[in-house]
């Protein structure tokens, strides 16, 4: 389940409308609507937070393991950043779930990107000593 359902089963299974959730938590009803359809999440830890404490569930169990990356991702590098996060998972998890791709050609995406992560990882690290 993500972010905009696990939201989502909060709120109704307090039997409150979008609109006492925006009222109670000080967010905006569109905001409010937005994280339910899943077209936005939150910016900050904080914000999590304040949904957990308003609809009196533990905080974790609105994260997911992307969640993190995420929020990272805006800290470090702005809101285009958290943007093309929030993309690259969406579009991470549609290829795992299409159920069209064969399993040895998933094998193989998965493979190059993490031998894209690794190459990354080394040329920044040669970066960071030619800096130094």
């Amino acid at each position: 389940m993500n972010f905009s359902e696990k939201i989502k089963t909060a709120r109704l299974a307090r039997q409150w409308s979008q609109k006492d959730l925006a009222e109670k938590s000080g967010i905006s009803l569109r905001t409010i609507q937005n994280y339910e359809l899943g077209t936005r999440m939150p910016k900050k830890q904080e914000t999590y937070t304040l949904l957990a404490n308003v609809l009196g569930i533990d905080e974790s169990s609105l994260l997911d393991e992307n969640v993190s990356f995420v929020l990272r991702a805006n800290e470090r590098y702005g809101s285009n950043a958290m943007k093309q996060a929030l993309d690259l998972v969406a579009d991470v998890r549609a290829l795992w779930a299409g159920g069209e791709m064969a399993e040895e050609d998933m094998d193989e995406i998965m493979r190059a990107m993490q031998e894209a992560y690794w190459e990354a990882k080394k040329n920044n690290r040669r970066r960071q000593k030619e800096d130094i």
